[in-house]
């Protein structure tokens, strides 16, 4: 029987968020180092080599979160209008970023949302593995701010900027405070910051 493409792609997808959902929930409840692949794969219902099949690694299981966000800064560059530099291209886009709550500036309140990035920057092995993604995401901004050793250190000093950014504004929020209150803080910083950049 003919089945549609589509059908298959979201009968797909279904499984992949019912198997991170799965994962996610017990990583937070219990910890990521306590939880077994097999804990996992029970939970979701499927087995281990279909689980596998979707996250080749256990931090996979988290860090696939981050993957829309993958190559990120270096789509902002290239993507820019005409006449506006790099820089403000990228202070712009983690200001509107800011403004919406989005959680990879770590301007979120929503509590899972703050366990989650308790759990990934309180976890060595899935720090580790979002450092790799990072060295990767550095890699495409040097390609998109143009060529040789000036636009790999401008590429890396932007990037260590944006963590040091959103790692401030999830302190702030994981101390108790709300996205509302910080944002002013989280503005300021990011305009002193990217002023130094320039």
């Amino acid at each position: 029987m003919y089945e549609p493409t589509g059908l298959r792609a979201r009968k797909k997808q279904r499984t992949h968020d019912a198997i991170a959902d799965a994962a996610v929930s017990l990583f937070l409840e219990h910890g990521f180092d306590r939880v077994s692949v097999n804990d996992i794969a029970a939970a979701a219902e499927i087995s281990k080599p279909t689980l596998f099949r979707y996250f080749p690694t256990k931090e996979d299981l988290v860090l696939h979160r981050f993957k829309d966000h993958q190559g990120e800064a270096a789509r902002v560059v290239r993507d820019r209008a005409p006449g506006v530099e790099p820089m403000t291209a990228l202070h712009r886009h983690f200001r509107a970023g800011l403004d919406r709550r989005d959680p990879v500036t770590g301007l979120n309140d929503h509590p899972e949302v703050v366990a989650f990035h308790r759990l990934v920057f309180g976890t060595p092995s899935l720090a580790g593995r979002l450092a790799r993604y990072r060295l990767e995401d550095e890699e495409a901004l040097a390609d998109a701010l143009g060529e040789g050793i000036e636009a790999r250190l401008r590429a890396a000093q932007t990037l260590a900027v944006l963590q040091v950014l959103a790692r401030a504004n999830w302190q702030r929020i994981a101390g108790g405070r709300t996205a509302g209150d910080v944002h002013p803080e989280a503005v300021a910083d990011a305009d002193l910051a990217f002023g130094r950049l320039r």
